[in-house]
């Protein structure tokens, strides 16, 4: 007699649930049914060693499991890594535990509550918004997938250089995009791309505002400024943007904190390894994702420290910046990882580089099927928003992925 075993695949609570109630189990209703079948890996850097003992005998303690360095019992070793293993009811019994017995662990109880909470649920809910066209994009976070189209107004960018330089040609290309479905309008005056040359603040301005004006008079979309130069960013968002688009994370010019706390927007704040002159040459990971994850919480705390409100930050993992194509591969296939940090998180995959390569060598016209790929995968591993240039393409990939990966919260018409 067969049994018909078989493991399940359960990602969504509502799929745990279905399965529960099938077999009228009296958990079926339960408010954390995915609980019992989740196992977090939560790992910590630099634990000082006699907490790491505390945190690992605690966890054990409810039978999880804890790795530490080979060396902990070393006098010499004062701090080291740290990854926990357990259920998510494993984990909250022994915070609990840790709490009750005022052990001194340096706040990493409340630091762990947070990341596995984060991870669960997503960021806390921004503030109340006063430009009625962020709204939408921030309501919609955590809900659906949101598209940013890039708009790029420059003779040299990777994928379209030219094609949108005039600006009737510009403005046009953008209504199109919002047609097709785009939320954020992304605008450019300089090429990132790899090996670029910088260009200076008067010409990117001369580039992008006339258009930005057009576009803030002729549209209710939320329009964001692409650039890492504080005096671009004012001019842009004083002509109608409302998003600051950072590449650098604010780190190439130091007056760009201040001003995305004076001017209360939100900002993306994005990962970079060097600049995109040097960006691509050889650049080198000791841990990739610990180290993404190390800038982009201290980018974020730094511009919450200039006073800015943290709930209006995002985050981009950066994809093609300062990475091989082996990196843009990892950072996709764990970007949930970056869930912990509790922001919502931006990918811009369309066109790369890397697509190409996988394809054999494609050019940036020919990398379509190749992006939508990247996107269906940002998309299963937590991303909020996806920069491309193909909006009304990526538009139908973003409805299909977030019918499979969100559930029940996108019906179908």
């Amino acid at each position: 007699m067969s049994h018909n075993v078989r493991i399940l695949s359960l990602n969504l609570a509502e799929d745990l649930a279905k399965e529960l109630r099938r077999i009228d189990s009296d958990r079926a209703d339960h408010d954390n049914v995915a609980n019992i079948v989740d196992h977090y890996v939560v790992n910590l850097d630099t634990v000082r060693r006699s907490t790491a003992h505390i945190l690992a005998d605690t966890l054990t303690a409810y039978c999880g499991e804890a790795l530490l360095h080979r060396q902990v019992s070393s006098a010499t070793l004062t701090h080291t890594g740290l990854m926990l293993c357990g259920t998510r009811k494993q984990f909250s019994q022994s915070l609990h535990a840790l709490r009750e017995q005022g052990l001194h662990c340096d706040n990493i109880p409340a630091e762990i509550e947070a990341a596995l909470n984060f991870y669960e649920h997503g960021p806390q809910q921004p503030p109340k918004l006063h430009d009625h066209r962020l709204t939408p994009v921030f309501a919609s976070l955590g809900k659906r997938t949101l598209l940013m189209g890039i708009l790029n107004l420059t003779p040299d960018s990777f994928s379209d250089g030219g094609a949108y330089a005039d600006e009737g040609a510009a403005v046009a290309h953008a209504m199109q995009m919002i047609e097709d479905g785009a939320s954020i309008i992304d605008v450019g005056g300089e090429s990132t791309r790899p090996g670029s040359d910088p260009v200076d603040a008067e010409e990117e301005m001369r580039r992008i505002l006339p258009v930005i004006r057009r576009l803030a008079s002729e549209s209710n979309t939320a329009i964001s400024i692409d650039t890492y130069k504080a005096c671009v960013a004012r001019a842009a968002l004083d002509a109608g943007a409302c998003i600051v688009n950072d590449i650098s994370g604010a780190t190439f010019d130091p007056e760009m904190p201040a001003l995305i706390a004076e001017k209360r927007c939100p900002a993306i704040l994005m990962h970079i390894l060097g600049t995109p002159k040097n960006m691509q040459q050889n650049p080198t990971y000791y841990d990739l994702m610990g180290e993404l994850s190390h800038y982009l919480r201290a980018r974020v705390r730094a511009v919450v420290e200039a006073g800015a409100d943290e709930r209006l930050l995002l985050i981009d993992p950066g994809f093609g910046f300062g990475k091989t194509p082996e990196h843009n591969i990892e950072i996709l296939r764990r970007l949930r990882e970056l869930r912990s940090l509790g922001r919502p998180i931006v990918v811009g995959t369309s066109r790369k580089s890397t697509i190409g390569k996988l394809l054999g060598d494609l050019p940036p016209e020919e990398r379509l099927e190749g992006t939508a790929a990247t996107v269906a995968i940002s998309i299963a591993n937590g991303a909020d928003i996806v920069r491309v240039h193909d909006v009304r393409e990526m538009a139908r990939v973003v409805r299909v992925t977030d019918a499979i990966v969100r559930g029940a919260g996108v019906p179908i018409p």
